[in-house]
């Protein structure tokens, strides 16, 4: 056990092992919002083994501990969130737009649907541009245009912006919504 205190004079139950169970886990996150900003400090430093940011809240402190604890008893981030992480980091470190959105990649083989007008057209990714009723196009835009007969940006009809996308559903197929038109 720990000798630190917590500011209504209670010990905390942080064990000086890296690993806690269920229980005690519980206890220790809970614990963590009556604990004041010093023993919070306390125990970045054990956690994360340095001193924490001068200019943390009290409220972002006892975020990060609890997280560090949970991390250590009920795992942490998979790999693919990781690379992702370190990828979006890299991208804000480099050109510091933090408005930008990332770009939807997509691969060949991926089908993108939309009703539309009554019809629910389907467009296939592939290497060279979007087949659309058996003729390759060079743009979504285009395609969007052809099927309502006015200026459209092909991303968003076809749900692929951030505005749309709750349309994009598991599978790999993206679609708007089959009320328009």
């Amino acid at each position: 056990m720990t000798d630190l205190q917590f500011a209504d004079g209670a010990s905390p139950a942080v064990l000086p092992s890296l690993r806690l169970d269920g229980d005690v886990l519980t206890t220790e996150v809970a614990a963590l919002s009556r604990a004041d900003a010093t023993v919070l400090r306390q125990q970045w430093r054990r956690l994360y083994r340095t001193d924490p940011p001068r200019t943390l809240s009290r409220d972002l402190l006892e975020l990060a501990v609890a997280w560090k604890l949970q991390e250590r008893t009920l795992g942490g981030l998979n790999a693919a969130t990781r690379r992702h992480l370190a990828e979006l980091a890299r991208t804000f470190a480099d050109q510091s737009d933090r408005t930008k959105t990332r770009k939807v990649t997509l691969k060949p083989g991926a089908r993108l649907m939309r009703a539309w007008g009554g019809e629910t057209h389907e467009v296939m990714v592939v290497e060279n541009g979007f087949v659309w009723r058996d003729k390759t196009w060079n743009s979504l835009s285009i395609i969007a245009r052809e099927i309502t007969g006015t200026r459209w940006s092909g991303p968003r009809f076809f749900g692929l912006d951030r505005a749309n996308t709750p349309s994009v559903r598991p599978g790999g197929i993206a679609g708007g919504s089959a009320n328009e038109g």
